[in-house]
């Protein structure tokens, strides 16, 4: 299964579940005559825009190399990714903005025991989904997964939130939901923040993790004929490296053996680096 199926495989799934569990939180809100899980409801069909966006962001950035992307289009997963992340971090704006009014106007009320249940239906159901989509974003090495995964996580982060404030509130401390609310909502925009400041990195040629550094270091020099590295830089392209290597061959090596030496280089780094889509092998006199 390449990796664009197995993105799409993920995400029908989380979409169905997002769609059964957000119209059951909403129906339960109005059952139970609890706003804060109507709110609930509403994030959790937020997912399911975010979830497409992940499958059209996956599917477009496997397409390959043509002739107006010579290089690929890797970077289009990560472009993905922050609109991922600004659509989390406007959520969490929202979530705040929506506490912090409750809690200015006193709009306080008791809800009814179902909105409970529903609260935690979707804090099981959400955390589920979160390991089930970051398992897949990590194999994949999907950014815009990624913070699908954590979007999902987010709301099972708000559903705790309208579970202790609907608790709460049963208990007659009836501002600890909007309070809650509040607190959920920061810890949603910092996730956001953070995704976007990721993805942002895959966009303006980062070096890859020193530890791909060493493995192509290690790598080139167990190839017979390589003296030393010259130069090494590396940058990341979406969920691909890309490297430029310099090695050092004996002067008075002929061009066929230098050549020889570079192919067998190239051929190893890209074999043996799985995230690694192309190397760029010169050779220098040494």
């Amino acid at each position: 299964m390449n990796v664009y199926e197995e993105a799409k495989k993920v995400s029908i799934v989380t979409i169905i579940l997002n769609v059964v569990l957000g119209v059951f939180k909403v129906i339960a809100g109005v059952l139970g005559h609890s706003t804060a899980m109507i709110a609930d409801g509403m994030h959790t069909a937020s997912d399911v825009v975010t979830t497409v966006m992940v499958i059209i962001g996956v599917k477009v950035s496997n397409k390959g190399a043509d002739d107006k992307h010579p290089y690929g289009h890797e970077r289009f997963e990560p472009v993905f990714g922050k609109l991922i992340s600004l659509f989390l971090a406007f959520t969490g704006v929202m979530i705040g903005y929506e506490g912090i009014m409750a809690l200015v106007k006193g709009e306080f009320t008791k809800p009814a025991p179902i909105a409970l249940v529903a609260a935690v239906a979707s804090i099981i159901v959400k955390e589920g989904m979160y390991w089930y989509t970051l398992r897949t974003a990590k194999k994949i090495k999907s950014v815009s997964m990624e913070a699908d995964a954590w979007h999902h996580r987010t709301d099972a982060f708000s559903s705790i939130g309208t579970f202790i404030g609907i608790l709460g509130a049963s208990l007659g401390w009836t501002f600890l939901d909007p309070l809650t609310a509040v607190i959920v909502s920061i810890f949603i925009i910092k996730v956001g923040i953070d995704l976007f400041m990721q993805a942002t990195n895959q966009l303006v040629d980062e070096a890859a993790p020193e530890s791909v550094i060493q493995k192509i270091e290690e790598l080139t020099y167990s190839i017979q004929g390589v003296k030393g590295i010259h130069d090494l830089k590396t940058r990341i392209a979406g969920n691909k490296i890309y490297a430029d290597l310099e090695i050092l061959v004996e002067k008075e090596a002929s061009v066929e053996e230098g050549h020889h030496i570079a192919t067998r280089v190239h051929d190893l780094l890209e074999k043996d680096i799985e995230e690694l889509k192309h190397c760029m092998v010169h050779v220098e006199p040494y």
